[in-house]
């Protein structure tokens, strides 16, 4: 058959491609199946659930996910799929015996049904799940252009484009690439001169070095700690209703500055998990470990501390699993795990990990505002050093004052009681004193008579002073000083939470995971599918972290490099970030995977250089435009014949703006600040007297903080930060909606707005003519020039926004008051409103909100 037109002939192709080889699953001639590409995921959706390791759920008796068992039921006859009776139940059509049931809606298309008869043809054979087995670093694939290659990455990424018979995109456009790189390594634009010096940079390493300078910028850390403050479900808050604040900003400082610094993850990995338990452990190390104490914090009057402390411990083993194994185990809390092979064994030997910790399972009652629970670290700043020495200063002067008045009482105090027959039986002394006093003189001995004095000292200043309060002033102005800084100390004196196993209990089994249903006594250790730890290890947090970075570990250095290749290209190597268990994706580019992973673990865990790999790849500097051929073949991207395009996150879109405004302040670390946010965000909590929920909006500067350092409270999160985890739980992978309250937001926030009047004004600075401070507001915000036609666009949106002003002078004034940065009212109002109009939607085009 001969066909003419280029269109149906690429249409044929994509349907002879995807629909009977859809990669991942394609099989060149009569290679043989492979069990966790082509078998495990069409058990594990349909046979598991009632055919796994789950005692409790299983039908039948008869497990699938074991070939031992399959064999001896007669489910599997392996090269005979004819006397398999999976083979006969799959293919009935009587209901009682059809598998899988039709009222479990689960399906077998038949190309799966052809499949499993294959493999039971081929001889049923098993293997590990792939995650389970420790990576080996595999041989670089052999490549047809081999010129295109920067990296192993290209290596391996060309080598699968290549035998789907695709072709690479072509490079990025300089400025783009330019923009790509600053939103993925720092969250900021470059300024129209930085980006006019790397498009005219004819220096061959011109990329390299500004690869090299972004990763030395002390805005990296800021930037990668975002995604890292989700897993850790980090917030300043407790939660629930009372929703006491907390200082574990001080733990967020502590990230952002290891990822600065470039602490190997293994080292990562160890303080945030027990930092604490290390020799001699640092205040940093101690800081930490607060990656644990990142959990919801009940303080209602109903809570029960016991089952809420419980609650604490679920939530540490699912946040450590999820972030460092890829593995979902909240399920075993109840019942053996359906699908992975954890028992509920397996999880309260996890929880005993945690179940040492010094806590009661509710906050303390710090101040009205402030609920932390111990253990925690004290950490006074400069400034409370400063604030606590003029109180003692203070007080010192007032004692000062105070000590000839307190003398005078004390001395006729004395002489009253001594003077007495019975001075042992004056009100309120103390046993000790008053045995003493109860002896004549003569009897007492020499310690005794040495105790006499300080006794009385110590009695009086105990019990008599008190009483005095009213009749000597200097002594209530003490007592007003101290109360103050008592209250100051307990409101502005930091306390981040830590871990701590100075409380060993006994851990058990929980019956359906309740907490006063204790059974079988468990101890920590691993779980039976992964390596054992060492035998000479601690069996506690230290060891177990020691053991996910050992080299035999087959979780750990997987899952954090897909992580880091989910931040680059929007998706990960494995889809399912969050699970590298039985159900998650079989990975098209497992041998990436694998060599990346061992590559990770062999230079030594170092973070910066594998982000160095992934940026420096030709893979990653792809153009992100998606081909027809490619939008048919690949729309998800899952072979990387292009970059990824996905919308910023909304915390970098708001420091975007504020970047390309000049309005950003810059400064790196510090407690929460509270920019613009919608009038009595918090109104709804505040249904008690016990504290005021009054928005504290924050003045000067601290408005223009990156969005890292917004105050998050967990019940009601930043009304501006849209498709953000809610930190109350543990969230590895980051999802994307659209919505028309993303551009309400962007389009009406004060932030944005703000932003868009006070960059018109900085083009108004900048020059006079109109096409000249049009095309400066456009490179500020998308890092290249306008196009001819573009202009000409913005120059008739400059003249409607003009028209529509000058018919409207109270609306242009309104419009262009908004925000509290300065406004130059030299300026013309019609003018200044319109350039700001035609600046807040280019700060709204698609490019702008895009990382392209």
């Amino acid at each position: 058959m001969k066909i003419h037109s280029p269109h149906v002939a690429l249409v044929l192709r994509v349907f002879i491609v995807v629909v009977f080889f859809p990669f991942g699953s394609l099989h060149a001639g009569d290679a043989p199946l492979d069990f966790n590409r082509d078998i495990r995921p069409i058990l594990a959706e349909n046979c598991f659930y009632c055919h796994g390791q789950d005692g409790n759920k299983r039908q039948g008796d008869l497990r699938l996910d074991d070939r031992e068992q399959a064999i001896a039921a007669g489910a599997i006859v392996p090269n005979k799929s004819q006397d398999s009776s999976l083979v006969s139940r799959i293919h009935s059509a009587d209901p009682d015996v059809q598998m899988p049931p039709p009222k479990s809606n689960r399906r077998l298309s038949p190309e799966q049904k052809v499949i499993l008869e294959r493999w039971i043809n081929e001889g049923a054979n098993y293997a590990p799940h792939w995650s389970f087995v420790a990576p080996v670093k595999p041989n670089l694939p052999e490549v047809k252009n081999s010129s295109w290659i920067r990296n192993a990455i290209d290596q391996f990424v060309l080598a699968k484009l290549e035998a789907e018979g695709l072709a690479p995109s072509p490079e990025a456009d300089r400025a783009t690439l330019l923009k790509r790189l600053y939103i993925d390594l720092v969250g900021l634009p470059p300024s129209p001169s930085e980006v006019d010096s790397f498009v005219g940079d004819s220096d061959p390493q011109a990329y390299e070095k500004r690869v090299e300078k972004l990763l030395n910028s002390e805005h990296y850390g800021e930037r990668m700690a975002l995604s890292w403050l989700d897993a850790a479900r980090y917030a300043d808050s407790n939660g629930f209703q009372q929703d006491g604040d907390t200082w574990q900003w001080i733990w967020r400082d502590w990230v952002v500055r290891a990822l600065n610094q470039n602490l190997p993850f293994d080292q990562f990995t160890i303080w945030q998990l027990a930092g604490d338990l290390l020799p001699d452990a640092t205040t940093d190390q101690k800081i930490a470990s607060g990656f644990n104490r990142n959990h919801l914090l009940n303080g209602e009057g109903g809570a029960i501390a016991e089952e809420q402390r419980f609650v604490v411990l679920f939530d540490r083993i699912d946040t450590t699993a999820t972030t460092w194994l890829g593995l979902t185990v909240a399920c075993a809390q109840c019942h053996d795990h359906k699908y992975d092979p954890i028992s509920q064994k397996d999880y309260y030997r996890f929880l005993d990990l945690f179940n040492r910790v010094p806590e009661s399972g509710v906050p303390e009652y710090i101040s009205s505002r402030i609920r932390v629970a111990s253990p925690y670290l004290e950490l006074p700043t400069e400034e409370n050093k400063i604030k606590f020495a003029e109180f003692e200063a203070k007080i010192a002067e007032f004692e000062k004052e105070a000590a000839p008045l307190l003398d005078a009482a004390y001395f006729g105090w004395r002489a009253a009681v001594l003077a007495s027959d019975k001075p042992n039986e004056t009100k309120g002394l103390s046993e000790s004193l008053s045995k003493l006093l109860a002896k004549p003189e003569a009897e007492r001995s020499e310690d005794e008579k040495k105790l006499v004095e300080p006794e009385l000292r110590k009695h009086f200043e105990e019990k008599v002073r008190p009483s005095l309060n009213d009749k000597l002033p200097v002594l209530g102005r003490i007592i007003d000083q101290r109360n103050q800084m008592n209250a100051y100390r307990a409101d502005h004196l930091p306390r981040v939470m830590i871990m701590s196993d100075s409380r060993p209990r006994e851990s058990n089994v929980l019956s359906r995971g309740e907490y006063l249903k204790p059974e079988e006594k468990v101890t920590f250790e691993t779980p039976g599918f992964l390596p054992p730890m060492l035998a000479d290890a601690p069996r506690n947090r230290l060891g177990f972290a020691q053991w996910l970075v050992s080299p035999e570990h087959p979780l750990t250095a997987r899952v954090q490099v897909n992580r880091m290749w989910q931040h680059f290209f929007g998706l990960g190597i494995v889809k399912t970030a969050e699970d590298f268990g039985v159900q998650s994706e079989y990975p098209i580019h497992l041998p990436m995977l694998d060599w990346l992973s061992v590559n990770f673990r062999e230079t030594g865990w170092d973070m910066k250089a594998m982000t160095r790999l992934i940026v420096n790849s030709a893979t990653y500097k792809q153009s992100s435009k998606v081909s027809p051929e490619l939008r048919s073949l690949d729309i998800q991207n899952r072979l990387f014949a292009r970059s990824s395009r996905f919308r910023m996150p909304s915390m970098i879109l708001r420091d975007w703006a504020l970047a390309a405004s000049n309005l950003l302040d810059k400064r790196i670390a510090g407690k929460p600040v509270y920019p613009y946010q919608p009038d009595a965000i918090w109104e709804s909590l505040a249904i008690t007297k016990e504290r005021d929920f009054t928005y504290p909006a924050s003045t000067g500067q601290d408005i223009y903080r990156r969005s890292l350092y917004t105050f998050w409270r967990r019940t009601v999160g930043p009304a501006n930060m849209f498709d953000a985890s809610n930190r109350q739980t543990c969230r590895v992978r980051s999802s994307l909606t659209s919505t028309p309250l993303h551009a309400l937001t962007t389009l009406n926030d004060p932030t944005w707005v703000e932003a868009a009047r006070v960059l018109a004004q900085n083009g108004m600075h900048h020059s006079a003519n109109q096409e000249d401070q049009l095309r400066f507001a456009f490179r500020n915000i998308l890092c290249r020039p306008p196009s001819d036609f573009e202009m000409g666009m913005l120059q008739k949106a400059m003249q409607k926004q003009r028209e529509l002003f000058a018919a409207d002078l109270p609306g242009a004034e309104a419009f262009i008051a908004t925000g509290v940065a300065s406004r130059d009212k030299s300026l013309d109002v019609v003018s200044h409103a319109a350039l700001s109009a035609v600046c807040l939607a280019m700060i709204n085009f698609d490019e702008s909100l895009t990382r392209e």
